[in-house]
């Protein structure tokens, strides 16, 4: 089954079309993110794997604010058995779930962590901690891994063989990020119950996992590092059109309510900005006139059901 964040890239998708033709008005939003972030905090160093590191510090924002984040996604990767390096993702999953067991979950297994656990461990720990956490997880979403740094590990190698991966200017990079976070995205989240890397109903229909709700907000991490370099070398923040596509449709996915959103959000790691919008705001502004998101959610629901499937057909998948 394929994902909601590649049916978004995917301008032929029913899923992007349906998006596009009910939210067409982008470019005010995204001018006024721009402007609102501000220049880039962190510059990313050269060299790092974009995807990867991203996916790193997603991971440790996670850890920051959820008492108890899932680590199945690396664990589900590490079960794929596509690089060596099982015996070496076992002994650090093994280590981080701190005598948890792995269980049944619906759509794969669930395995949790306890950050709290681990308060006295330093900053290069928890970083290359979350880059390992990274590389496994894209043995199980990446359609390709030969190229990845897990390849260069063996059936003999160990836990320190897999934190070893991480090179010293990503772990750099990444506690950067995490002091800006700390600085301007915790005091940004509303009170209420946290919960990471949830899946929604509309996830049965197609693959789909947000990075964080706290308070009735979703949040959706981002650590790209915004525009084209200007002539004095900075940039300006950037809010593609499907990252606004990816926060509609994981509103849209919650079919039932269940988790009582009322607001989403992006937080841009490089920039330490933080912007929301009341999803009813946010839907009428792109819209262009007020919606009914029960409506919509039933809608989609049938865009995903309906028109989606044959459409992958079609794709060859």
């Amino acid at each position: 089954m394929s994902a909601l964040t590649y049916e978004v890239k995917d301008v032929r998708s029913p899923v992007c079309v349906w998006l596009r033709a009910t939210f067409p008005e982008a470019r005010e939003i995204q001018a006024e993110f721009r402007v609102a972030a501000g220049l880039q905090g962190v510059v990313m160093p050269v060299g790092v794997a974009p995807g990867t590191q991203g996916a790193a510090i997603d991971f440790w924002l996670r850890m920051l604010v959820d008492p108890n984040p899932s680590i199945a996604l690396p664990l589900m990767g590490l079960l794929s058995g596509r690089a060596p390096c099982v015996r070496a993702g076992r002994e650090l999953l093994a280590g981080l779930a701190a005598g948890e067991t792995p269980r049944r979950a619906e759509g794969g297994v669930e395995l949790r962590m306890r950050p709290a656990g681990f308060a006295e461990r330093g900053d290069e720990w928890w970083a290359r901690v979350c880059y390992a956490l990274a590389l496994l997880v894209e043995l199980y979403r990446a359609p390709s891994v030969e190229h990845s740094r897990l390849m260069r590990l063996t059936e003999s190698s160990g836990a320190a063989d897999l934190l070893a991966l991480a090179t010293d200017a990503e772990v750099i990079d990444m506690a950067a990020m995490r002091d800006l976070a700390v600085e301007r995205l915790l005091p940004g989240l509303p009170p209420g119950p946290v919960t990471t890397g949830m899946t929604f109903d509309g996830s049965a229909d197609l693959n789909a996992d947000a990075d964080l709700i706290a308070g009735g907000m979703l949040v959706d991490f981002k650590a790209g590092q915004g525009g084209k370099p200007r002539a004095d070398g900075t940039r300006a923040a950037s809010l593609a059109r499907t990252d606004l596509d990816q926060l509609l449709g994981y509103a849209l996915m919650d079919y039932s309510d269940r988790y009582g959103l009322h607001t989403v959000a992006v937080y841009a790691a490089r920039f330490g900005h933080l912007a929301s919008w009341p999803i009813a705001e946010l839907g009428e502004r792109m819209a262009g006139h007020p919606i009914d998101l029960t409506s919509l959610r039933a809608e989609f629901a049938q865009v995903l059901r309906g028109q989606l499937p044959p459409y992958q057909v079609q794709r060859g998948w």
